[in-house]
Parts: structure tokens; C-alpha cells; sequence
């Protein structure tokens, strides 16, 4: 028997173009002579469609996606995932649902047991939990369908759920798994992934076969990675990382592959690609052209204008130039030889006479007040107002160039630097920053390397440096990772070796400019927790005040 694994990249709510994409890649699977092709999770409607669900007619569209997939299953048959509806009174409206079409019927809908309610998901205020599990016979083979979580209860010290869906389906000693899924990315998760789907292996002795997503919803980036497991627990194949693919696997060969093949695996490769992803389908889902950079000489920026003419191309991507009496010659000369070594368009405008007329405005205002911070945030939103003027007058989306270092302590300007459509690297730390630079760099010199070397700055007072209200970034990136993705309290990361006054400066900078993250573009999510949907915090607190 030979399944076909698509691996696609749809749009949330395009019930058309989702279902003409499916109906090409079954067309590209019968040429292969497949018997059964599986789509992932939700993919009629794309993933998460979040309160779309709570209108009726944006599921009923959903089903109508599923008769026009019937009609093609007259020779091959079709394993999809999409949302249906509920049809009695108790509980939630609607069912996670995985369907099984052969010869212009549906054979069997089998519902998600296991709804996540943790980081980005929020599937337990839409669906219904399964309360019946059986499996599919077909062509002398019995399969067990289930979607994405339904196999994440294994391999876990602390298992969320009470229940393992596959337990119910052993009974019936299926002869292998399908596993529709929408697991997003981080720069953690393919080889957990590998684990716990290994793990289910191991527990239930058959092959495996797991269709996930690729591309970019939003924040939410799926990497695709889906994979054929042998019954001995072997990767007979892995799906390359952010491409749609069709593969088609013969179930036969899963069941002793001799040896493995999976996809490399280095973090910074794969933040690189997810960002590029991440900016290609943001622009390209909703409709954007082309896009407009803030381009200071420094690292952040430098970074996000590669990453943003990588996907877009070098005619999509324009970069504004705004230095002050402050900015370094070297700064300006950087931004000027990056531009030429990327082939994009940049203008020049300085800001100091700009910068000036509004100081004098504001003189009588501020007499006997000293410069201070209020004077650097007005450089920044000028710069802002210039940015948003070429976006408005010419249709290029900012983007936003902020870095995680900087968002988690309120590093930023609202309403100036922290202005922008998407918020390009605010998942990437400082430190990684600079690896995502050298990692861009590897072949032939595109940052200047001047860029790379020189002290961060954000040359808004004379000779500013971030080290001076910032600890070294290789410090203050531990700290934050340790409270932030580790999610552990002062006193753990105290017992690490760090200083008590340090650690709590820190600390309370996070949690006293969650304000400002509330009012920032979506942040492009590469790491087992990003700021938006993922980190859910309340802006009034007293937590570690």
C-alpha cells in the first residue's frame, strides 16, 4: 500500500484556494499510483482559525470543502483534517475532526481526544473532546487515525492528560498510525518531535506515519518535517523543513527500515529559514508588495533587511536612512555598503534639524529640565513618523527590527522603534542575533563586518553604548532564557550564580513593559516561548515588585 504524504502550506479562512491546493497534490498523487493521501490537521480551514470557528458559516464552508474532496476520491483515498460540527445538545458545537473519503463517501470522521490549552493553542474553547475511538479497514489494512496531540501524552514525565487515545484504538490491533498534525515551530521542536513520536512507536509496535503543516499563519510558523516511522523505530523518512512536498511511502517498507533519514537539525540554519518563511507568507497571504526598513548601521537591522530581501527580493525591500548629530560615520558607511551589497534601494534623510525644531518647540515646556531619556524617545519617533510617512505614501509595510533582549526589558521606543507590521526578530535574542549574523555571513561577507564587531548602540545621546543600561548581553540573555522559556523563579536562577540585585533589576524590567509588548506587532515566533499569544501576562501586577 502506498501512501502519499502532502505536506502543504494553506491560508486560514481561503476555503478555495485551500481545496484547489489539495485537489492538485491528489492529482500528483494518483500519477504516482498512491492509494491513500494525507493532508494535516485543520487543513481545509488552515491552522489556528481561532474564532472564525464560532461562525456557522465558516464551518459549513469547511464541509463544503470536504464534498469537493469526496468527489475526487473515486480511485485514491483521502485522509484530511477539518473542523465539523457537533450533532448533539451537550458540549462544544464543534469536533477537531480527521476524515476518511474513499469512492465519493466519507468512511469514517474520527474527533481529537486531546485538545492543548497551553502556550499558542486554545483548542478546549472551540472543540469537543472524542468520546468514541474505532479504526479504518481498508485494503486489508486497519488504521488508526488521530490528530497531532492525540500522540503527545507519551514520553512525558508529567503527562497533561489522563488518557492515551491510542490505548483505545489497540483493541482492534491496527496495523499502523496516521497522524494528522499542526505542531509549530520552534528551534526545539523537530527533535522532540522524532521523540515522542519514537515513543509511541515503541509503545505500540506499528508504523507511524504523521503529516504536519508548512508556512506561516501570522506569528505561527509550521516547518513541515513530516515523517514515516518504521515499526522498530527508525525515521524511514523525514520531509524537508519549510517547502511544500508531496512524498509517497510504501507502508510495507516501515516495517524494518535499516537505517535512518532525517533533515539537519542547527538551530541558527533553522531560525534563518523560519524567518524568511515567516516575512515570504505575512507579505505574501495578506497581500503586501514590498517593504520598508529602518536601517541604522547597527546589528538588528542589519539582520532583519537580509532576512527581509531573502524573502521578498532585493526590488521588494526598501531602507531609510535617518542619521542624527549622533550617529557614527562608520554607522552611516555600514548601512550605505550593506544596501549596495544587497542591491536594494536606500534613501538618506537626516533627522537633526528635525530633531532640533521640535526641541525648540518644546523649550519653553522642558526649561530647566536636563536631556534625558524623553529626548532620545523623540529621535526615535521622528524616525518612526518618517518610516510610517513611506509606508502610507508608497504601500511598503514596516518592519519591525526590535530584538527579544530588548522587548523583554522595554528596550524599545513605543510609537517609534517599536513601530511596525510584524516584528521580525523579537524572538531572537541579542546573542543570536549575532549568530544569525555570522551564520548569514558564512560564505562571502553581506553585514559589514564592522557591524558585527563594534559595540551595540543606539546613538541617541553621544557616545551611548546599551552597556550602559543593559548588563553584557551574554549575562542578561541567560538570565531572560532562564526566566522566560524556563519559567523559573528569582531564587533558581539566584542558585545558578547569578547576583540578587542583578537578577531582580531584570526581572522587574520584564514584568514592568509587558505594557509595551501589548502594544507591538506580532512577533515571529521561533522559540519554545515568544511573546504574544504564547506568553499570556496581565499588565497590572505586583509579581516581584
Amino acid at each position: 500500500m502506498k501512501i502519499a504524504l502532502a505536506q502543504i502550506n494553506v491560508i486560514i479562512g481561503d476555503f478555495a484556494y485551500n481545496t484547489r491546493k489539495m485537489l492538485s497534490y491528489i492529482d500528483k498523487a494518483r500519477k504516482q499510483q498512491a492509494d491513500i493521501i494525507v493532508f494535516p490537521e485543520l487543513a481545509t480551514t488552515g491552522y489556528p482559525p481561532r474564532d472564525f470557528l464560532e461562525f456557522s458559516d465558516f464551518v459549513e464552508k469547511a464541509e463544503n470543502s470536504i464534498e469537493q474532496l469526496k468527489k475526487a476520491s473515486q480511485d485514491i483515498a483521502i485522509v484530511v483534517g477539518s473542523p465539523t460540527f457537533n450533532p448533539v445538545i451537550e458540549g462544544k458545537d464543534l469536533y477537531n475532526s480527521v476524515v476518511f473519503l474513499y469512492r465519493g463517501e466519507e468512511i469514517y470522521r474520527q474527533h481529537k481526544t486531546l485538545l492543548p490549552t497551553y502556550d499558542i493553542f486554545d483548542e478546549a474553547r472551540y472543540f469537543e473532546a472524542a468520546s468514541r475511538w474505532n479504526i479504518v479497514e481498508f485494503k486489508g489494512k486497519k488504521i488508526a487515525l488521530n490528530v497531532c496531540e492525540d500522540l503527545w501524552n507519551l514520553g512525558n514525565e508529567n503527562p497533561l492528560y489522563t488518557i492515551n487515545p491510542m490505548d483505545k484504538l489497540m483493541p482492534y490491533q491496527p496495523d499502523f498510525i496516521i497522524n494528522v498534525s499542526a505542531s509549530p515551530f520552534d528551534y526545539t521542536h523537530a527533535r522532540e518531535r522524532i521523540r515522542v513520536l519514537k515513543q509511541n512507536v515503541k509503545q505500540y509496535q506499528i508504523p507511524l506515519i504523521y503529516v504536519n503543516h508548512v508556512g506561516a499563519q501570522t506569528d505561527i510558523i509550521f516547518d513541515g518535517g513530516s515523517l514515516a516511522l518504521g515499526a522498530n523505530q527508525k525515521v524511514y523518512k523525514e520531509l524537508p523543513y519549510f517547502e511544500e512536498t508531496l512524498e509517497v511511502i510504501d507502508i510495507n517498507e516501515l516495517q524494518n527500515p535499516l537505517r535512518e533519514q532525517q533533515q539537519p537539525k542547527e538551530k541558527i540554519a533553522l531560525i534563518h529559514d523560519a524567518l524568511v518563511l515567516g516575512i515570504k507568507d505575512y507579505f505574501g497571504k495578506i497581500g503586501f508588495q514590498t517593504a520598508v526598513i529602518g536601517l541604522s548601521g547597527g546589528l538588528d537591522s542589519a539582520v532583519t533587511t537580509v532576512l527581509a530581501a531573502k524573502a521578498l527580493g532585493k526590488d521588494k525591500v526598501r531602507v531609510l536612512l535617518m542619521p542624527s548629530q549622533f550617529s557614527s560615520e562608520h554607522s552611516v558607511k555600514d548601512a550605505v555598503d550593506l544596501a549596495n551589497n544587497l542591491g536594494i534601494r536606500y534613501d538618506m534623510v537626516p533627522i537633526q534639524h528635525i530633531f532640533e525644531t521640535y526641541l525648540d518647540q518644546l523649550n519653553p515646556l522642558f526649561e530647566g529640565k536636563k536631556f534625558d531619556v524623553t529626548e532620545e524617545n523623540i529621535q526615535a519617533r521622528i524616525r518612526g513618523n518618517l518610516l510610517m510617512a513611506i509606508s502610507n505614501k508608497f504601500g511598503n509595510i514596516l518592519l519591525n527590527t526590535s530584538n527579544k533582549s530588548e522587548m523583554s526589558v522595554g528596550y524599545g521606543t513605543l510609537y517609534g522603534d517599536l513601530a511596525g507590521g510584524i516584528s521580525v526578530i523579537a524572538d531572537v535574542y541579542k546573542t543570536e542575533v549575532y549568530d544569525l549574523a555570522r551564520y548569514i555571513n558564512r560564505k562571502h561577507e553581506i553585514i559589514p563586518v564592522h557591524t558585527i564587531q563594534k559595540p551595540p548602540s543606539a546613538e541617541l545621546r553621544p557616545n551611548q553604548k546599551d552597556s550602559d543600561s543593559l548588563p553584557d548581553y551574554d549575562i542578561l540573555d541567560t538570565i531572560l532564557k532562564l526566566y522566560i522559556e524556563g519559567r523559573q523563579s528569582p531564587q533558581e536562577i539566584m542558585a545558578s550564580g547569578y547576583d540578587k540585585t542583578l537578577v531582580n533589576r531584570i526581572l522587574k524590567l520584564v514584568n514592568r513593559n509587558e505594557f509595551k509588548r501589548y502594544q507591538t506587532a506580532p512577533v515571529l515566533r521561533v522559540s519554545p516561548k515568544a511573546f504574544g499569544m504564547g506568553r499570556r501576562m496581565p499588565i497590572v501586577a505586583k509579581y516581584l515588585e
